[in-house]
């Protein structure tokens, strides 16, 4: 059970942007995106690949197999989000989203020590 708890607490991150895809309204709540944006369709289809990442995170948690991929995907979504909102000059808007990936890094790195051979089932 102890290996799963990483895994949870990365879909748990990502679910709720996941699910964007299936309720656009929510963008607007999760983004303060106006539901007339341009950037709509590009924000459903960022929804989409988070909808990606649950998916992984929850075949990790399973299957120890994908995890070295599942770490990569999520490490490489996380990281870059942090580094770029650092580079954006850490706006306000973004902030809580910020915080709720740094809170999740101990996961992650979690999931990564798993999934390069440090924990046994």
């Amino acid at each position: 059970m102890l290996a799963k708890i990483p895994w949870i607490a990365l879909i748990l991150l990502h679910i709720a942007p996941a699910a964007a895809l299936f309720r656009p309204a929510s963008l607007t709540s999760l983004y303060g995106l106006p539901a007339n944006s341009a950037l709509m369709p590009l924000m459903q289809h960022r929804a989409a690949l988070f909808l990606c990442i649950v998916i992984a995170a929850a075949w990790a948690m399973f299957d120890p197999g994908v995890r070295k991929m599942s770490f990569v995907l999520i490490g490489i979504s996380m990281v870059t989000f942090l580094v770029i909102y650092i580079l954006a000059g850490q706006p306000s808007e973004l902030r809580t989203i910020a915080l709720a990936d740094l809170a999740c890094v101990p996961f992650l790195l979690w999931a990564g020590y798993q999934a390069f051979g440090g924990a046994v089932e």
